[in-house]
């Protein structure tokens, strides 16, 4: 399991309990969209959640080498500008993976609305 060290926020030991897990999802479903560097990856998280996840690269790289490992994304070096970049591509698998984490994710969010009173029980 990664240490979550990105949250933004006013406690982020609150956040850890909440999130754990959480990061391989995001970045699954950001790489369904279309390949990314690293960088990219961390800007995107922060983009698409407001500023509220902030993503370090020591973070990150950790999460995407086990990724590979698992088959999940794969990698790519290609060069622009001058500058070569190693890019991440969800595979078949990977897609597989996303798709059972959203629906455990939208299940266990479901579940927490309706103890809190928020979902229809």
């Amino acid at each position: 399991m990664h240490r979550i060290s990105w949250y933004k926020g006013d406690d982020p030991s609150l956040n850890k309990e909440l999130l754990k897990g959480s990061t391989g999802t995001m970045i699954l479903s950001l790489l369904e969209r279309h390949d990314l560097y690293g960088y990219e990856l961390i800007k995107e998280l922060e983009r698409k959640s407001a500023g509220v996840f902030a993503l370090k690269e020591g973070t990150l790289y950790p999460i995407l080498h086990t990724m590979e490992a698992e088959g999940w994304v794969e990698s790519y070096w290609t060069e622009a500008n001058g500058r070569k970049r190693k890019y991440y591509r969800i595979t078949r698998a990977g897609r597989t993976q996303s798709e059972r984490k959203k629906a455990e994710w939208t299940k266990f969010r479901g579940a927490i609305d309706l103890v809190l009173g928020e979902g229809n029980a």
